[in-house]
């Protein structure tokens, strides 16, 4: 099954890949990875916004990291990477702006990892780090970046 299948089977459609907002470039290949820029969450075109911990639910920060990996997804493939390409997700880095005692950062971060197996199988699992940071750019709630491992064309 293409990705493109198992996606529509899923009910997802991906989001428009999103603008860099400051001097970086979404999605940089060193050999066969592809290095995912630390991606923002966007729902329904708006970007989910506020700290864990304070005005954002754990299932609200779920889902942002989830629409985070929606966005890496859509950069690969703005960057012209069939999605078909990934042979592995090796890596999420997942930074969660939260309160000071906030300490459920890996449930947050399972919005991402869980969308990952979803699609690829166990080709999605891998290895990430879940952290707890006091500000994200534009006040976002969650920020994911990714490596991916890509097999030759």
């Amino acid at each position: 099954m293409t990705i493109a299948a198992r996606l529509a089977e899923l009910g997802i459609t991906l989001p428009a890949a999103a603008a860099p907002v400051a001097a970086y470039v979404p999605v940089v290949m060193s050999g066969n990875l592809a290095h995912v820029s630390g991606q923002l969450p966007f729902i329904d075109g708006k970007l989910v916004t506020g700290r864990l911990g304070d005005d954002v639910s754990l299932e609200d920060g779920a889902a942002a990291a989830r629409a985070c990996a929606l966005m890496i997804l859509a950069q690969l493939e703005a960057a012209g990477i069939s999605l078909d390409r990934v042979s592995r997700v090796v890596k999420l880095g997942a930074f969660i702006n939260s309160t000071a005692d906030f300490t459920d950062q890996p449930k947050v971060a399972n919005g991402a990892s869980e969308l990952m197996a979803d699609v690829f199988g166990e080709l999605g699992k891998h290895a990430r780090a879940a952290v707890g940071v006091p500000a994200l750019p534009l006040g976002a709630a969650v920020e994911v970046d990714a490596v991916i491992e890509l097999a030759a064309d």
